[in-house]
């Protein structure tokens, strides 16, 4: 899939389906230019990945400052609440921008970056459902779109040089586009916010500052990432005021509620019989089961950067859907096959945690995943109460779950007489180990 279409000139948020023909409906009045110099100020141009918050508002005056480039916007809605795409187009332009583009692409990351990491049970370390690692490099792709089709050399991102996400988006555009050069402002200037106030100020660059939160937070449809201020302080209980998503468990219904979740090749299409796109059903199960405190993801997570970091998250959808997934593929796969792609599954998201999204690896791993949801195809209900999610039934045209062999109860079809005969086998080599040390003393 490619570039979702950009803004038009009233800045609407568009959907994934208008693609690369369509990004000759600019936003901005400066014409479209043909080289990787814009024909109007003659300066090379710069992508930059523009949140509409402060840190990337500074920068675009920074780039045009410092590097003297044509700085070209691009906002990617990935399924952030509260934020106005059109405002960030709006204040973009007013910053000094020569073209701005809001990209509505939460089909594309629900479908090619949720949808895989989901089937491959992705959770780093056991714990973390990679929300904000896989949404990296989808940003990444279509911020190389843009820059190729405007003719840009630069891409630029607010990344700084202590976190992971530098790296992968560093790494993404490297392996989309080699040729593009990388400007990273924040591992260059170092300002602290007050710095950066105080900059747009006398650059007369158009900022909304809200109270300062005391921690770092980064959303998505998949999760919610938490850390910072009291946060690393790894002894302490996570206060209430730092989850937005999910109820506080004690305070959750007294009341258990059931959910059923319909699977298709892996893939959740339905919720209580009820067929759902993706981003519905992420948004709908995110809202469900965050409001019966499930989801909450506490751990010390070892960072790519070579430091242990204490990090809290919020992932209601994915904490329930990658528990369904693998009860599902319990039930339908092999115990041999369960038992690889355990494996497989832990690499996965080791990968998408390390920013190797578009490595030959990952793309490797894909091909076996995929072959293995041939027939995860089922429904599983899930029971939701005070901050837990249990899977309570499943079933599937494809399961291996044999009632006949497995009931103890009239109907009983296994073969009783059978089992002195394997048992004497399995345990054969037992035996004559036993018997060898027994000689040898």
């Amino acid at each position: 899939m490619h570039v979702a279409k950009e803004t038009a000139a009233a800045a609407n948020v568009a959907s994934p389906s208008a693609i690369l023909n369509k990004l000759s409906l600019v936003a901005a009045e400066i014409p479209m230019a043909s080289s990787k110099t814009s024909k109007k100020s003659g300066r090379k141009r710069v992508v930059l990945a523009y949140s509409g918050g402060l840190d990337t508002s500074v920068a675009i005056r920074w780039l045009q400052e410092k590097y003297d480039l044509d700085v070209i916007a691009v906002s990617v809605d990935v399924g952030q609440p509260d934020v106005d795409m059109k405002d960030n187009i709006d204040r973009a332009k007013r910053i000094g921008v020569v073209k701005a583009y809001a990209l509505d692409a939460k089909d594309e990351f629900v479908s090619d970056y949720c949808w895989p990491a989901l089937k491959a049970n992705a959770m780093y370390e056991g714990s973390y459902p990679v929300c904000t690692s896989i949404a990296r490099p989808l940003i990444a792709k279509l911020l190389v779109e843009v820059a190729k089709k405007e003719g840009a050399s630069f891409i630029a991102h607010g990344c700084t040089a202590k976190g992971n996400d530098q790296v992968r988006f560093d790494v993404s555009i490297g392996a989309l586009a080699p040729e593009l050069g990388i400007i990273a402002p924040m591992r260059e200037w170092v300002m602290t916010r007050e710095d950066e106030i105080d900059y747009a100020k006398e650059h007369d660059i158009p900022i909304r500052v809200k109270k300062q939160c005391p921690y770092s937070t980064d959303e998505n449809l998949w999760g919610r990432s938490i850390e910072c201020g009291v946060l690393e302080d790894a002894w302490r209980e996570p206060p209430e005021d730092a989850f937005e998503w999910t109820a506080f468990p004690d305070k959750a219904p007294a009341k258990p509620e059931y959910v059923e979740i319909g699977f298709e090749k892996g893939e959740p299409v339905s919720l209580d019989g009820k067929r759902m796109g993706g981003v519905a059903l992420v948004q709908k199960l995110n809202g469900l089961a965050g409001k019966h405190g499930v989801g909450r993801i506490d751990h010390i997570e070892d960072r790519l950067v070579g430091i242990k970091s204490r990090e809290n998250y919020e992932a209601p959808a994915a904490v329930v859907l990658i528990s369904a997934h693998k009860d599902l593929e319990k039930m339908v796969l092999p115990k041999d096959v369960i038992k690889f792609k355990s494996e497989v599954d832990q690499k996965y998201a080791e990968l998408a945690y390390d920013g190797l999204w578009f490595s030959t690896l990952k793309e490797c791993l894909d091909s076996f995943i995929d072959k293995t949801q041939e027939y995860i195809t089922g429904t599983v209900r899930v029971r939701l109460f005070k901050g837990t999610a249990q899977v309570v039934g499943r079933k599937s045209p494809y399961s291996m779950y044999d009632h006949g062999l497995a009931t103890y109860a009239k109907g009983d079809q296994f073969d009783h007489t059978s089992a002195k005969g394997f048992i004497y086998v399995w345990g054969l080599p037992l035996k004559t180990v036993a018997a060898a040390h027994k000689v040898k003393k």
